[in-house]
């Protein structure tokens, strides 16, 4: 599964490299460059607005100047034809008409000239200056399209090479899921938590027909241990279950392990025994280079003083000293359990069994741990005897925890079918109580009453944690 995730990171890496990149700077470019191109239509487009402009201008003069040409000939043949009016008044209006009609003939040509000049820029804006914008704008739109063409071979080309090494990826997993040998995977977590307890002996028949003193054989369940100890109080919490699937309590134990069973007890001290070994080994290797640094400065003394690696030196021995003490504690305590493990004779069995009586500081300690709230012994009691049901080893493996307090509440969105081990259903509205959030998972472990609890999907409720809770977060 690495190595499968390892080639789609390579693929991602030379898409980055080869295409991501490239293209990246290549579409930096063509933007510019179409900003050119509009920049160069926008020039064009105000360049022949500005000459059509010109030739308005020029064609309304001129209309204006044959208009005021044409009524001042009008006034001079009126002047001319009228008998009351001076030479010297008919000679102003013929000037006057003779004016206007060169600046008609004036406005004409330049009307003229533009109306040209006009005709030709519009000629070279619609025939030459736009098409030659709108081809180098196509031209671009092509080199894109082909730079994404070739950006999608690259791509095909870079998963192609790594094909072959994900075909291995997909056999190998095959091959190992195929190997899967469920029963070998079980035998191995029964050697991993596997208590190291021997099941007790048969239990003697004890005859109540002979007028003798009622005792109690040796393998009965009533065992030494329980001497001196209170009565259970009635009405207290039972805790006689021994269903693997109870979680442990929390909090700390003994220092040599006694209250778990011998093989746990056994790895937790081959471990404790191994982690202080390491922690040996790296204070001698400190000392060692120390030393070596002490012969340094011994035999040359500028690169420095030789007594001040000594208080050094000294503390890595006291260090040394203590761990090994400690080593020494473990690895005896290792050694009995060790001891003891080997299987037992049928007396021994009977007088311990699953109920081992010999360690009775590690009985105390475990029996604390199994205590109540109110301090006393939460055995049940049985309706038919007044036999007294010990507390066994197991009681530390499998004792009910305490409730969860409740940090919040919540409503269910939507209703929900718990069908699976562990889930609890809901119905859409109603209101319940929150014991454990969302550990990222998708579930939220929920309360209705004090016997019904379970795990529901996040989504399906709307959670509101209290503020005082710690860790609480309100969130939907």
């Amino acid at each position: 599964m690495n190595d499968y995730a390892g080639q789609h990171e390579v693929v991602s890496e030379n898409m980055t490299s080869q295409i991501t990149a490239e293209l990246t700077r290549f579409v930096q470019e063509l933007k510019q460059e179409r900003k050119s191109h509009f920049h160069d239509g926008r020039k064009a487009q105000q360049n022949i607005e500005t000459f059509w402009k010109q030739l308005e201008a020029s064609k309304r003069r001129f209309e204006r100047d044959c208009k005021e040409a044409d009524r001042a000939q009008q006034y001079f043949e009126k002047m001319d034809a009228d008998i009351n009016v001076t030479k010297a008044d008919v000679e102003k209006a013929r000037q006057q008409a003779q004016t206007r009609h060169q600046m008609a003939e004036d406005s004409k040509g330049e009307y003229s000239s533009i109306l040209q000049k006009f005709n030709h820029e519009q000629r070279e804006h619609y025939h030459t200056h736009i098409p030659n914008i709108f081809q180098k704008i196509q031209e671009m739109e092509e080199r894109r399209i082909v730079r994404i063409g070739e950006c999608m071979k690259t791509y095909a080309e870079v998963d192609r090479q790594v094909i072959p090494i994900i075909g291995k990826c997909l056999d190998g997993i095959t091959k190992a899921a195929e190997s899967i040998d469920h029963k070998n995977d079980s035998q191995l977590v029964i050697e991993a938590f596997k208590s190291g307890f021997e099941p007790p002996g048969d239990i003697d028949f004890e005859d109540f027909t002979q007028p003798m003193k009622r005792t109690v054989s040796e393998s009965s369940l009533s065992n030494s241990r329980w001497d001196g100890k209170s009565e259970p109080k009635p009405g207290s919490k039972s805790k006689g279950k021994l269903w693997p699937f109870i979680k442990k309590n929390k909090g700390g134990g003994p220092e040599d392990f006694s209250n778990l069973p011998p093989e746990q007890r056994r790895k937790k001290l081959q471990q404790k025994v191994d982690e202080l070994n390491k922690d040996i080994q790296k204070e001698m290797d400190q000392r060692d280079a120390l030393t070596k640094m002490k012969d340094v400065y011994i035999k040359n003394p500028q690169m420095g003083d030789a007594a001040s690696v000594d208080h050094k030196l000294a503390e890595l021995g006291q260090n040394m000293e203590k761990l090994r003490l400690e080593a020494q504690k473990f690895e005896g305590w290792l050694a009995e359990v060790e001891g003891r493990l080997p299987v037992r004779t049928e007396q021994t069995r009977r007088q311990s069994g699953m109920y081992d009586t010999q360690n009775t500081s590690a009985v105390n300690n475990c029996a604390q741990d199994r205590e109540s709230p109110d301090g006393s012994y939460t055995e049940e009691q049985s309706q038919e005897s007044e036999m007294k049901v010990p507390v066994t080893e197991f009681d530390d493996e499998f004792d009910d925890e305490e409730p969860l307090p409740t940090i919040g509440t919540c409503k269910a969105l939507y209703t929900f079918e718990g069908q699976n081990e562990g889930t609890i259903s809901v119905t859409e509205g109603e209101m319940l109580y929150v014991i454990e959030e969302d550990k990222g998972d998708g579930w939220t472990r929920i309360r209705r009453n004090e016997d019904e609890e379970g795990y529901v999907p996040t989504s399906y409720v709307e959670v509101y944690l209290d503020k005082n809770a710690k860790g609480a977060m309100t969130y939907i």
